[in-house]
């Protein structure tokens, strides 16, 4: 099995078009195997902040004691 690779995106028919180049080096009806990998949704903002406020919801007054302690 060989690796052919680029970057597409969606067309407005919701359809994708291998580059004629790539399409040359398949024989017609040939069976290929299909992959997609889209970059994932970057989960910032109001999720961050979210961790960052459950997170310190665990610290206490008592816990300032350790800010204290020397470095090294």
């Amino acid at each position: 099995m060989r690796t052919l690779e680029f970057r597409a995106s969606l067309n407005p028919d919701h359809t994708l078009t291998v580059p004629t180049e790539l399409a040359a080096q398949l024989r017609p009806e040939e069976p290929v195997r299909v992959i997609l990998v889209v970059p994932e949704v970057e989960r910032g903002g109001e999720w961050g902040c979210l961790t960052a406020e459950q997170f310190l919801k665990g610290y206490a007054d008592s816990d300032a004691i350790y800010d204290e302690l020397p470095a090294g």
